[in-house]
């Protein structure tokens, strides 16, 4: 094989990995849940949700799930879409805020939730 098709060889192979690394898509971003108290006035009524299971669904199936890390920070890949998002450990408040979320293609998007604990 000559250098020059050598050459064009690893500039294909290059250029289709960047191109396949570019579509890569999901979500990032942190949970928060709150109120923390009854009666909130100067103090931080909300606080990092840790260690709690977001499930993303389809058609009614989970096709993944990911768990907040201790300061309550997620990240996730996800193929570009439209996804209903819950907690399915907790039946308290009103749930977790957006319950749908969309996936743009070739990037992750930052979406933070809150979750409401159910605390008035």
């Amino acid at each position: 094989m000559s250098v020059i098709g050598l050459v064009a060889l690893m500039t294909t192979f290059t250029t289709a990995g960047a191109t396949a690394a570019s579509r890569v898509s999901g979500l990032r971003g942190v949970v928060m849940q709150g109120p923390t108290r009854p009666v909130c006035i100067d103090d931080p009524c909300e606080e990092p949700a840790r260690g709690i299971v977001l499930e993303f669904t389809r058609d009614g199936k989970v096709v993944a799930g990911v768990k907040t890390t201790t300061s309550g920070t997620y990240s996730i890949r996800l193929k570009a879409g439209s996804y209903a998002v819950r907690v399915p450990s907790l039946r308290i408040g009103t749930g977790l805020s957006p319950r749908v979320v969309r996936v743009p293609r070739g990037r992750i998007a930052r979406v933070d939730f809150h979750l409401d604990t159910g605390r008035q």
